[in-house]
């Protein structure tokens, strides 16, 4: 089991969510972040008077994925998040040791 962390432009949520679910993806969590990469950041002007925006709003995607599903996954969520633009954001993989869930004691792959 693997579980997958995606960093995405806020505008493509729907995109990759759509995506993730035609792919077998069950669940997700969504986060509304805040971060910055290699840009960091960027200027801004309001009033006449210029800012610096340092950190910049992102969607954080969270899913447990079965080994069958891993590949697949990360793939659909590549091109649906792609725009080809600086601030696409980026894909973590972790192993994932154990799943239970707590309303009826599954585990492992049977609980994603």
């Amino acid at each position: 089991m693997k579980y997958i962390s995606a960093i995405i432009k806020p505008f493509k949520l729907n995109e990759v969510r759509e995506a993730l679910s035609a792919a077998g993806v069950n669940g997700m969590t969504v986060t509304e972040v805040k971060g910055f990469g290699r840009q960091k950041g960027h200027t801004e002007i309001y009033r006449g008077a210029e800012y610096l925006v340092d950190f910049m709003p992102k969607m954080k995607i969270e899913a447990a994925v079965t080994d069958d599903q891993y590949a697949l996954a990360i793939e659909k969520i590549k091109q649906a998040a792609h725009t080809g633009q600086i601030g696409d954001g980026k894909i973590f993989v972790f192993d994932l040791a154990e799943v239970i869930r707590i309303r009826t004691g599954e585990s492992g792959s049977d609980a994603i």
